[in-house]
């Protein structure tokens, strides 16, 4: 397998060096294709039937490195600027997703049109997971067009935090249908939507609280500065775990580990350890991405699929169409609050990059065949939602951005004169807000700073006085 993962990378490597193939084809296209030709070798040419990647070394140790590479390097000031609409995308868009194509599917299996017997519980649990939009998938496409700053930080904030919703509604449903749907009393619905706040605070409170420790111990590192990316990886994967144990968000936990720690690890630690940090970051996300991938197209030859024609085809239709309407109408309802409007343009952008990829995937591999008998027709309905979206939509992504004129990103570094004027017009606006009586964005990252420079950063940075 390990020649396989070098095959894989080799591949990639001649790939970027053929630019016609690398500006038409997103990274992960090849990948699946590399994985598909691999799985073909392995089951028909030596006849060796590999399992496909399981749900624990996906959830484990695929995707922690790629979570916590974006969360780490995540424009901060830009994700919290844009808080209120990632949260309405990721939370109210994804639950109106499940609740729409759930019901949609069902209605659909009452007509017969499905040929086999749709509980409604089964497929809610199917709806729940095909409706997450993949952090892996988002990043593998929209690095790679480069669109501005806010598109990206709202699809790619939509994409990590709804990770909260589609998990814990994932496992509500997993959980009704084995209470059987007779069994189920109100208590059990209460206890559903109380623990997605629950889960969702409580990752995010363990990501935080995990951050802070590591600048704390990075605080105390200038005899050892070999070891403090180690303390970066350990402590960020530790809050992971941490987040899993206690049955919270991990995806959140990590996230905000990484966006908590950077503000002050980077001052403790030396610019050696610095480079160091970033490119294995980026080298760890990298391969993490590649293997993942890849075993997506290995599964598609040695899984075993039950095909259904009309479930398939209604499953992308309705992924789509609800995709489009949520966005539309969470865009319409956010600009009536939004300074800085998302456009028609944007909001196509968003809905087209709406991606499934590897979440889906592994959730769909947690089914219990026991409880749900129609498991491997969700497991063939996912690949091809998955197939759909990052060959189709994935492809054509780039030229529609190209076409459509949609701003793409400013990638110098501000200057020192344009620091200063933004540092100014913080300060300007806070003031503003304070004397109008409004609290906004600028008055509570202000009232932010003065208690962070007072009461938290000097005990977690070193070489700064306690006042």
């Amino acid at each position: 397998m390990c020649r396989d993962k070098d095959e894989g990378i080799r591949t990639e490597k001649r790939f970027h060096m053929t630019p016609t193939l690398s500006k038409m084809f997103p990274e992960s296209c090849l990948l699946i294709v590399v994985g598909v030709i691999i799985g073909i070798l392995l089951r028909f040419a030596i006849n060796l039937h590999m399992s496909p990647l399981t749900p624990n070394t996906f959830f484990f140790y695929m995707l922690p490195p790629i979570i916590l590479d974006a969360g780490y390097f995540m424009p901060n000031r830009m994700f919290f600027d844009n808080i209120g609409t990632i949260l309405l995308m990721a939370v109210v868009g994804t639950i109106f997703n499940i609740a729409t194509i759930g019901v949609s599917l069902w209605a659909c299996g009452l007509t017969g049109i499905f040929n086999v017997d749709l509980p409604f519980l089964h497929v809610f649990l199917f709806s729940s997971l095909i409706s997450a939009v993949d952090p892996v998938a988002v990043l593998a496409v929209f690095e790679e067009i480069h669109v501005n700053e806010v598109l990206y930080i709202v699809v790619f904030g939509e994409s990590l935090l709804n990770d909260a919703v589609t998990v814990v509604m994932y496992h509500m449903f997993e959980s009704y249908n084995e209470i059987g749907p007779s069994n189920i009393i109100p208590v059990d619905i209460v206890s559903g939507v109380g623990s997605f706040f629950v889960v969702a605070v409580g990752g995010t409170i363990i990501g935080v609280i995990w951050g802070f420790l590591t600048g704390l111990v990075t605080r105390f590192t200038d005899h050892v500065r070999v070891i403090e990316p180690i303390f970066i990886f350990v402590m960020a994967y530790l809050a992971y775990l941490n987040a899993e144990i206690f049955h919270m968000s991990g995806i959140l936990a990590i996230t905000f580990c990484g966006i908590t720690m950077k503000n002050y690890v980077e001052q403790n630690v030396s610019h050696k350890s610095h480079t160091t940090i970033k490119y294995a970051l980026k080298m760890l996300s990298s391969s993490s991405e590649t293997i993942i991938f890849m075993f997506l197209g290995v599964a598609t030859v040695n899984n075993e699929h039950i095909w259904n024609t009309w479930f398939v085809l209604l499953t992308i239709v309705f992924c789509s169409v609800f995709r489009i309407l949520g966005v539309l109408v969470l865009s319409a309802l956010a600009n009536r609050f939004r300074i800085h409007k998302l456009s028609k343009v944007d909001q196509f952008v968003m809905s087209y990059g709406g991606l499934r990829g590897a979440v889906a995937f592994a959730l769909v591999l947690l089914v219990s065949p026991e409880h749900i008998p129609l498991q491997p027709m969700f497991v063939t309905t996912t690949i091809a939602v998955i197939y759909f979206t990052v060959f189709l939509q994935g492809i054509t992504i780039k030229p529609l951005v190209r076409v459509l004129n949609v701003k793409r990103a400013n990638k110098r570094k501000p200057t020192m004169n344009e620091r200063i004027h933004e540092r100014f017009m913080d300060h300007m606006m806070a003031g503003i807000e304070d004397i109008v009586g409004k609290t906004g964005n600028y008055n509570i990252r202000d009232k932010f700073k003065r208690f962070d420079n007072r009461f938290i950063r000097p005990y977690l940075i070193k070489n700064l006085q306690v006042s």
